[in-house]
């Protein structure tokens, strides 16, 4: 019996020492095989204390490669030149001793003759027969528009059109078979991508940068009241690369490089670039109609979360809160109430009043989409037409001072001294247009249209403008003939159309 047990004893050890045996085999064999294929970094910091191991694999270690998009890049972005030659002002001087007891009191008048205005930024060309998009404040108020090449061409820029609510603008050179970037989906970025900011500043051939996108769907509230849904990133945006190109790894336009947030002037960290989804519904309004056709979805509203809502309990954490609805918009007539919250349009989901406005910005006027909306916890989809700012789905033609029918020039100073004024714009000539149709006579000297005081033909364009683009579209003008009878006028726009 002994002998028995004794024997099974040593059967069970040697049994169990073979397993062990194996089992140790079989994993050093493992260890050696994995550390075969993956290596260990230790980093080490100066106290001498390892920090955890990281582990990864040695090719999607490999950084990303951006050399091909920024050779695709370079010569595509252009250097704009912009010139706004000088200009005669009249100076009301501060009256004297001499004006109270010899003159009118007024105070007398001095011509001064201005300095040439010159500024400079970038320029991204998107069509091989020379079209160029940039930002609106590299060309605004410029008389003449000089565009230099990569290689050194040289051009003469024609403006076809600008938005400053979105601070785009479109310019024309005469060429064939140029350099163009494609343009790319920037709805598509993500945050963390790379991305290459691409300028020509200072007249130095173009530039590269590259970093990461930071952020999108970014207000700043620089466009006082235009429309922000910028693309942050971190690629050193300097002045002069304003007008340049944002581009993608796969060297595709993404971006219109906008704005530099810097408590210096110069690169800290910020910048700031329009998204191409914006870009290419205003170039192609501006080379259609010479002005945009922007939708207007008819609410007034705000990002949830800040202190007008905080403290709702609305059912949802994301959106665009409705405060006010316009009366006769597409919103009013689709059901859309104040309390609601927008949370898709169009399929896409809206985070916050710059999604909102970036996502209207690529329709146009007449354009059916389907709006989703939170009320009281509920999820509703409603269909809105969207409608332009005059309230109807008509096409807005772009309207300039040839389509008033008359001449103009500045009133000279026996005028001013006659009428006791010192401003105005005489009109010199009249034929068939608006003014004809309202009755206003050659020799009228204009003061104010829709009260703004008008000095210049620029001062009365930047009027026109802005009431094309008004609900009323009508011109109040109040004015002065040379007998001295004043007289006050109604110019209709809208009957253009």
């Amino acid at each position: 019996m002994m002998k028995t047990t004794i024997r099974k004893f040593f059967g069970y050890s040697a049994l169990m020492l073979g397993s062990a045996l194996v089992a140790g085999f079989t994993t050093y064999a493992l260890i050696n095989k994995h550390t075969a294929q993956e290596s260990t970094i230790i980093v080490q910091q100066d106290s001498g204390f390892a920090m955890p191991t990281a582990l990864f694999d040695n090719k999607a270690a490999q950084p990303i490669d951006l050399t091909e998009a920024a050779e695709r890049s370079i010569h595509a972005v252009v250097h704009i030149k912009s010139t706004q030659l000088g200009r005669t002002q009249t100076i009301q001087q501060m009256p004297d001793l001499f004006d109270f007891f010899f003159g009118d009191g007024t105070g007398r008048q001095q011509q001064v003759r201005t300095q040439p205005r010159v500024g400079f930024g970038s320029g991204v060309i998107i069509s091989k027969d020379g079209y160029i998009v940039t930002n609106n404040h590299v060309i605004d108020g410029a008389d003449e528009i000089d565009v230099k090449l990569n290689d050194n061409r040289e051009y003469k820029g024609r403006l076809i059109g600008t938005d400053p609510s979105t601070d785009l603008a479109l310019i024309k050179i005469e060429g064939d078979d140029l350099p163009t970037l494609p343009i790319g989906n920037s709805d598509a970025l993500k945050v963390g991508e790379w991305v290459l900011a691409v300028g020509n500043p200072f007249n130095l051939t173009s530039t590269v940068t590259a970093g990461i996108v930071s952020a999108k769907a970014r207000s700043l509230g620089v466009y006082n009241g235009g429309i922000e849904s910028f693309i942050q990133t971190d690629a050193a945006i300097n002045q002069g690369n304003s007008g340049g190109a944002l581009v993608n790894a796969r060297g595709e336009l993404v971006g219109i490089n906008a704005v530099l947030s810097s408590p210096t002037g110069a690169y800290a960290g910020y910048g700031f670039a329009i998204p191409t989804s914006i870009m290419t519904k205003v170039v192609g309004d501006l080379k259609e109609f010479g002005t945009v056709q922007r939708a207007i979805l008819g609410i007034s509203g705000h990002d949830l979360g800040d202190e007008r809502t905080k403290d709702k309990d609305l059912g949802t954490v994301e959106g665009v809160y409705v405060g006010t609805v316009s009366e006769g918009s597409g919103a009013q007539a689709a059901g859309i109430k104040a309390g609601d919250v927008i949370v898709k349009i169009a399929g896409k989901k809206v985070h916050n009043m710059a999604e909102l406005q970036e996502s209207l910005a690529t329709h146009r006027p007449g354009d059916k989409v389907e709006v989703t909306i939170i009320r009281d916890k509920r999820e509703k989809t409603l269909t809105v037409t969207l409608k332009n700012m005059q309230g109807n789905t008509e096409v807005v033609k772009k309207f300039d001072l040839s389509m008033l029918g008359a001449a103009f020039t500045p009133i000279s100073d026996d005028m001013k001294r006659h009428l006791g004024v010192s401003y105005g714009l005489e009109v010199t000539g009249v034929e068939r247009g608006k003014f004809a149709e309202a009755g206003i006579k050659r020799g009228f000297i204009i003061l104010k249209v829709n009260g703004a005081k008008i000095t210049s033909e620029e001062d009365l364009a930047e009027v026109l403008t802005e009431a094309n683009q008004s609900p009323e579209r009508v011109l109040f003008i109040s004015g002065y003939y040379p007998s001295g009878r004043r007289a006050n006028y109604a110019v209709e726009l809208a009957s253009e159309e």
